[in-house]
């Protein structure tokens, strides 16, 4: 068989894998940019619920999570409107009524283990 070195479409072909790759590689990269976002904007939640509640990280992350569960909204959502809470003073009543709860559950753990520790 013989090859035709003039034929455009090996050139063709690798140019237009090429375009594929890019664009696959472009939504992998705003992938990790959104993946990095939201885990410092989770990481901030965490702080200022450590903060408010004078509690251990991994305690602030519980309640970030139960917030998110029992309010069926996304965790990344609960910690912005946490950040935004830390900035502004102001939280939405359904996320503020459940962070109080979690809150006043992770104080009686607290106290209770104090008691019995």
């Amino acid at each position: 068989m013989t090859y035709n070195t003039q034929d455009p479409r090996p050139a063709q072909i690798t140019q237009e894998r090429d375009a594929e790759k890019l664009v696959q590689l472009e939504d992998e990269n705003l992938q990790l940019k959104q993946a990095v976002h939201s885990h410092a904007t989770v990481d901030q939640a965490i702080g200022v619920v450590l903060a408010v509640g004078e509690l251990a990280p991994d305690d602030a992350w519980e309640i970030l999570r139960e917030v998110s569960q029992r309010t069926n909204v996304k965790l990344r959502h609960v910690a912005e409107v946490i950040v935004e809470w830390a900035r502004t003073g102001e939280l939405a009543a359904e996320i503020k009524g459940e962070l109080e709860r979690e809150l006043r559950l992770a104080r009686l753990r607290r106290q209770s283990a104090e008691r019995t520790g």
